[in-house]
């Protein structure tokens, strides 16, 4: 056995089904697109979610609820994450620069400190919102609690 007498294995290599080449080629004609209609024809495509004329289903069910516009969306941050970055990078003060280069938040985005986990050490903690049980838990364990 050697390069010259090798081939695909049987059945494996179809050949490709050339359409629209004339009568002679067996697929001349509607180039086995059926007759007329808007499937025969060049540019057609389905709409999205087209049920064959059927009400579909984002018409058939209700809409509801709505989007507050005044809402103020902040990225929640807990005293077990807070007591962890503590211990990690050996800090007393917590504020969002500590937070976003440690890579839980982004620049840009408003932090709540909220009370999930338990805080050992005494750290002074700078954030836009705090839960009243993480302010009172920052306090107990001898920190302060600034709002921005």
């Amino acid at each position: 056995m050697d390069l010259s007498n090798l081939k695909p294995a049987e059945g494996s290599v179809k050949i490709r089904k050339r359409v629209g080449r004339g009568a002679g080629s067996g697929l001349g004609g509607t180039s086995t697109r059926g007759h007329k209609g808007a499937k025969s024809r060049s540019g057609y495509s389905k709409k999205i979610g087209f049920e064959g004329g059927q009400m579909p289903m984002q018409r058939r069910l209700p809409k509801y609820g709505f989007n507050n516009i005044n809402r103020v969306e902040y990225k929640a941050i807990n005293l077990s994450t807070l007591q962890a970055l503590a211990t990690e990078k050996k800090l007393d003060k917590i504020g969002i620069e500590e937070l976003v280069a440690a890579g839980y938040v982004s620049g840009k985005s408003l932090v709540k400190i909220l009370a999930k986990g338990e805080l050992t050490s005494k750290i002074e903690v700078t954030a836009h919102a705090f839960s009243a049980a993480a302010k009172e838990a920052i306090e107990k364990a001898g920190g302060s609690a600034v709002t921005l």
